[in-house]
């Protein structure tokens, strides 16, 4: 006998189209009614009013299904995961995993870890059923370098970064071709954050002059055929793409060439541990330098009188987390530790990360004050949006 279809339900069943199509999926179970509930979602989604919205249309795959990118710079560390695992079974999937189709299966564009919990955990995955929620971010972002960027700005929404993996990051989407004024609009940064990650790939011929150099030099080469690339955008490509450019507006910020700054002297962008350190062990360094209050007043003490024109380039910028710069200035200063292994901040408990903010908030006034210029509140010196603690 040939099963009933949704449509021969709804036809001739004198209820509501409501009614019918649940009447008609409670004839269903397991696969077979996820699959119909997706497809029912999917052609709602082709004719709601927010169908440019991905979250307007979420729906359940086989988390086998589902797969890592190869590019995300976002890492968790161990207390976290545990808490997004605990928070998951306790309050459920609130968040999907945003996603691209690709060879056949989803590529994660966010939500990796959200993922993990859902193939890892067995008691979740089986009250999933071995299905993970997904969302599909819009085709005009079908783009490798736009799903890159995607990722990007979901992590630093959060906070969340590897500085070794974002520079790597920004070398392929200059490799693309992206400007670095594209490269901060897109990714939420300051240009002079894309030169001091592209500085850490090995870079430095790009910047070999004190202004910054802002083209590769070409010698004895053809040109036959090559596309001159450059960073220069005109006032009429900023009016109509409305750029984010440097943070120059303020007329008491200063600059430095990174040549002058103490702090990349001291290795704060070094890609490696300290030697005999693994990566783990430089967190739990990191960790335990930050919950040692003394420890943490001492090298502020030194960073701040000793670090002249690094604390100068960076405690004037308004637009960056200043409270996380001169966490890691200080564990660089103190440890020799790079701010590569700043994610040592989420080792620590709420209270103690809460004093090392506090910590650094007080010294950022203090130095602020010593140079002529107003204090300022947390949340200026947090910077939201940006890195948001001293991670």
């Amino acid at each position: 006998m040939k099963q009933a279809t949704l449509f021969d339900a709804i036809k001739d069943a004198n209820k509501t189209a409501a009614e019918s199509v649940a009447a008609y999926l409670a004839k269903l179970s397991g696969d077979a009614l996820i699959a119909a509930i997706n497809d029912i979602k999917i052609q709602l989604h082709e004719i709601s009013p927010f169908k440019n919205e991905p979250v307007d249309c979420v729906v359940w795959v086989k988390n086998t299904d589902v797969q890592a990118n190869d590019y995300n710079p976002n890492r968790v560390a161990p207390p976290e995961m545990k808490l997004l695992e605990i928070s998951i079974a306790n309050d459920g999937y609130t968040q999907p995993v945003v996603t691209f189709p690709e060879n056949g299966k989803y590529t994660v564009v966010d939500g990796f870890h959200r993922t993990r919990v859902s193939k890892e955990c067995p008691e979740i995955t089986k009250r999933v059923m071995g299905y993970t929620p997904i969302t599909i971010i819009r085709d005009s972002q079908a783009d490798r370098t736009d799903r890159i960027a995607s990722t990007i700005r979901h992590n630093r929404a959060r906070g969340k970064h590897v500085v070794d993996a974002m520079s790597e990051i920004v070398l392929e989407l200059k490799n693309r071709n992206w400007k670095n004024e594209r490269i901060a609009r897109e990714l939420g940064m300051d240009e002079e954050e894309i030169l001091r990650l592209c500085q850490i790939t090995g870079l430095e011929d790009l910047f070999k002059d004190d202004d910054f150099s802002r083209s590769w030099s070409i010698d004895d080469s053809s040109e036959d055929g090559f596309e001159r690339f450059t960073d220069e955008v005109t006032e009429q490509e900023k009016e109509e793409n409305n750029f984010r450019t440097t943070n120059t507006s303020d007329e008491k910020r200063v600059f430095h060439t990174y040549q002058k700054w103490e702090c990349y002297k001291a290795g704060f962008f070094s890609t490696t541990p300290p030697d005999g350190m693994t990566g783990a062990q430089a967190e739990q360094a990191y960790a335990d330098f930050l919950a040692d209050d003394a420890a943490f007043r001492e090298a502020l003490e030194h960073v701040t009188k000793e670090w002249k024109h690094s604390c100068e380039h960076n405690l004037t910028n308004k637009a960056m987390n200043r409270i996380a710069w001169l966490g890691q200035a200080a564990l660089a200063y103190a440890r020799g530790i790079s701010s590569k292994y700043c994610g040592g901040f989420y080792l620590l408990t709420e209270e103690q990360q809460a004093i090392a903010n506090n910590t650094a908030h007080e010294y950022l006034n203090k130095w602020l004050a010593a140079n002529g210029r107003e204090p300022v509140s947390f949340e200026e010196a947090y910077s939201v949006g940006r890195q948001v603690e001293i991670y």
